[in-house]
């Protein structure tokens, strides 16, 4: 089975136009956001002993490459239709890299201006890429991590709440109802309700607490398992080491069923091998999310897991072509 499913996330409200930050209710590039297809995992799987089967949820194909597109895009959205983004007021917020892609990206798309906190030591990549979409970036101490961008971002809205419209993806309750809406639905079709566990990381917790919660109201079995670095020193760009961590409230842990957490040194080389193994060129939170998927999977024959693979990776690897 290889399931898609478009659904119509990327809908401009008509108060963008009367506010002339759209070009249209029917954008084909925002409407592009969600639908991602079920992509099986075949190679990696069958290496295990025990049967199972593992899906993975493509979002690294929505349009700035990751999941942020669907919480940016919603969040977006209720700012334009409240009247706090709008009329030359800039949106500010915090992010460790693929959320500040997706802010940059609909900001230039809908003609709002965008400034960004994030650690200094955000992939280069995705700095370009933000630089490349027109949006002001603030570095913050690396050492802080996304925290540290957090209480920069607090600070400036405080000072300049004229200026900045400060949504905080932290806090901000249509980041998981974008999830329960699209994406937990999305995957319930998809897998025609097979799904028995949901496999996925937790940096706001967005994602893992819409989908899970609509997924447990489809079924009441289904369990929902939470990917963490192993320790609050880790490379696992997006994902939070929540007993360290400023703990979002778009994080509902009592959706949470158990969490696996996961060394940057793993996720690293699963990283590789879907690369390598399942011609998916991903980053390394897909890694660590397809780790603890694996080891779902050996602990319950019979199981059906969706995990998230919630971006892509750019980079070019390989040997010479001599």
């Amino acid at each position: 089975m290889y399931a898609s499913d478009p659904a119509p996330v990327g809908r401009v409200p008509v108060s963008l136009r009367a506010r002339n930050l759209g070009p249209g209710p029917l954008d084909p590039l925002l409407h592009a956001i969600g639908g991602t297809p079920l992509l099986p995992i075949v190679r990696l799987a069958e290496l295990d002993d025990a049967p199972f089967e593992v899906w993975a949820k493509a979002e690294f194909l929505n349009p700035s490459g990751s999941v942020k597109d669907r919480a940016a895009f919603e969040i977006v959205r209720t700012g334009v239709e409240s009247g706090a983004l709008g009329e030359g007021r800039t949106l500010l917020d915090a992010s460790s890299g693929n959320t500040a892609v997706a802010y940059a990206m609909l900001g230039a798309r809908l003609g709002f201006p965008v400034e960004l906190c994030v650690p200094r030591n955000v992939n280069p990549e995705r700095l370009g890429r933000i630089r490349g979409y027109g949006a002001e970036i603030v570095f913050t101490d690396p050492a802080e991590g996304s925290d540290g961008a957090q209480h920069e971002a607090r600070r400036r809205a405080r000072e300049r709440p004229e200026r900045y419209w400060y949504p905080d993806q932290y806090n901000h309750p249509a980041n998981p109802l974008a999830h329960y809406r699209h994406t937990g639905p999305e995957v319930w079709r998809q897998t025609a309700g097979r799904v028995t566990h949901l496999v996925a990381g937790v940096g706001t917790g967005g994602t893992i607490s819409g989908t899970g919660r609509y997924l447990k109201e489809q079924s009441d079995s289904l369990r929902v398992v939470g990917v963490e670095p192993s320790g609050p020193l880790h490379g696992i760009e997006g994902l939070k080491h929540m007993p360290s961590a400023l703990r979002p409230s778009t994080y509902d842990e009592r959706l949470v069923d158990e969490t696996i957490r996961i060394e940057t040194e793993v996720a690293e080389a699963m990283r590789r091998r879907l690369a390598r193994e399942e011609g998916l060129a991903v980053g390394i939170s897909s890694g660590a999310a397809m780790a603890a998927a694996l080891e779902v999977g050996r602990r319950h024959p019979g199981a059906v897991i969706v995990t998230v693979l919630p971006d892509a990776d750019r980079r070019v690897e390989g040997g010479s072509t001599q």
